[in-house]
């Protein structure tokens, strides 16, 4: 007789509601027979993990719930955040996390949609780090963003001769400036020092060997490395020396090796160790001994700087950073260096030189796959007039943070205390005014620090990381030091901007 038919006949006894049979939910019984085990209450969590991936809905059921996003956004790219949100979603859920809802998913793939726009917004850089590469290293004086802006709003004479009226040479107003400022013969202008690098090695060397120290082998961000730069320029790497000492002598003896042989040897590379420094038992021949080299065997020398500082940063109480104007000097055939380091500008590459080998670098192929736009050339122009000007101080912002003086930093750093105090108060917030260290970063004066009043947050509430989430969250980028969270006003630029940030945070 079929079960349920006994159930519907009279006198049989229901179940009681606190035992209610769950058919999907069977345990085997001794006397062969299925029996069913009482129902649980619903609770995805308590799933494996292999359900409740199963549980997560699809990408088109989502669409159907999130239709003001879709709206706002765009189909494809709700499709895309969606399909990230999920794939967050599975893997939190593999390391133990419970099941979301359909609304925390949604919400998931409106953050990631809101933080691809902030990622190209601005943000206050409270780090005390000058030059911050993962920030966009320097910031631009307000000529310098006029400049840019303007090229991009109409048209401009990038490859025109105004006086003329016929097609003239793209940088010629820019590389003008830069050997007035420097006394270089000539100059070039490229995408960045990476490019640089690449266009005077293989214009200059292509085929030959390149002598160059062990200790000057670096790798800098983003693996850039020298000899596998140099290996993409067509030079071979001539290695002479020791990690921590080489000698004139070990130069020439590379040389004359490589004298009479195939396929000889093209230049003399010196690199800047830009973002590490040694100390101790270290000897290196310095860029006038490398030109005497050079001329003794008829070979130009490449000075790679790196940073390229125009001014002397001794002023400011650091170590005296090499100048370009030093190296054409002392007779260096190629000097580069970066144009959004400490020179403050946009991001660049800059060539100065002798005209023989800038001229050189200037008609080979790669220099046309490296040149710089018109707003790189607008902003480098107007940043060297600072320079030109006797102005830098005041207006290059790279440069103003070096000159600032901590008396300076203190008393910002107190107006900004005060003016947040409301907002400390409301998020269980203590600040206090404590001496620190600022840093020049992006690879430039590497273990060198300029002191500075730093303002310490701590919470008895908030660790350290979940204060400095709430600080990103509104675009304030710090540090912590000593489990403290702390803001470096020496990076800011607006302080106003920085209290306002922070009261809505």
């Amino acid at each position: 007789m079929n079960p349920r038919a006994m159930h519907s006949k009279a006198g049989a006894r229901p179940a009681p509601p606190q035992i209610a049979r769950d058919f999907s939910r069977r345990a085997f019984c001794p006397s062969g027979k299925y029996t069913c085990l009482p129902a649980q209450p619903y609770n995805p969590n308590a799933m494996s993990v292999n359900d409740r991936l199963r549980q997560l809905p699809s990408v088109n059921e989502l669409l159907t719930q999130a239709n003001g996003l879709v709206e706002a956004e765009g189909h494809l790219r709700v499709v895309h955040a969606l399909r990230e949100a999920l794939d967050r979603a599975r893997q939190a859920i593999r390391n133990g996390a419970p099941l979301p809802s359909r609304d925390e998913l949604i919400e998931t793939a409106r953050a990631l949609l809101q933080t691809s726009h902030d990622r190209q917004t601005t943000v206050v850089n409270a780090t005390g780090v000058i030059i911050h590469t993962n920030l966009g290293r320097a910031p631009l004086s307000r000529a310098a963003q006029e400049a840019m802006l303007a090229v991009g709003r109409d048209y401009s004479p990038l490859e025109f001769d105004m006086a003329a009226g016929e097609r003239g040479r793209r940088g010629e107003a820019t590389e003008r400036l830069l050997c007035q400022l420097t006394g270089a013969e000539a100059a070039l202008v490229v995408n960045n020092c990476a490019a640089a690098t690449v266009l005077m090695l293989a214009a200059v060397a292509a085929g030959k060997g390149v002598v160059i120290s062990r200790g000057q082998l670096v790798e800098i961000g983003g693996g850039f490395r020298i000899p596998e730069i140099m290996a993409q320029s067509g030079a071979h790497l001539i290695e002479v020396g020791t990690t921590n000492r080489t000698r004139p002598a070990d130069y020439a003896q590379a040389i004359r090796e490589a004298e009479g042989r195939a396929p000889g040897v093209g230049a003399i590379l010196r690199v800047h160790a830009s973002n590490f420094r040694m100390i101790g038992f270290v000897e290196e021949v310095q860029v006038e001994d490398l030109v005497k080299l050079g001329e003794q065997f008829s070979i130009p020398v490449l000075d790679d700087l790196g940073s390229g500082a125009l001014v002397d940063t001794s002023q400011f109480g650091l170590r005296r950073e090499p100048m370009p104007q030093d190296s054409l000097r002392a007779g260096a055939a190629i000097v580069a260096f970066s144009g959004d380091k400490l020179l403050g500008g946009p991001q660049a590459g800059i060539m100065l030189g002798r005209r023989e080998w800038i001229e050189r670098c200037r008609r080979h192929p790669l220099a046309r796959a490296f040149r710089a736009d018109k707003f790189t050339l607008a902003g480098l122009t107007a940043t060297l007039l600072h320079y030109a000007r006797g102005e830098a101080q005041r207006e290059v912002p790279v440069i103003r943070m070096l000159a600032m003086s901590k008396a300076e930093i203190t008393a910002r750093a107190e107006k900004v205390r005060s003016e947040i105090e409301d907002w400390l108060l409301a998020n269980g917030l203590r600040a206090e005014l404590v001496d620190g260290e600022s840093t020049v970063g992006g690879g430039s004066l590497p273990g060198e620090t300029l002191p500075t009043t730093l303002i310490a947050l701590t919470s008895e509430a908030r660790s350290p990381h979940e204060i400095l989430a709430g600080l990103r969250a509104r675009g304030v980028i710090a540090r912590i030091s000593d489990d403290r969270v702390v803001l470096d006003l020496r990076t800011v630029l607006d302080d106003g901007a920085l209290a306002q940030r922070l009261r809505s945070v």
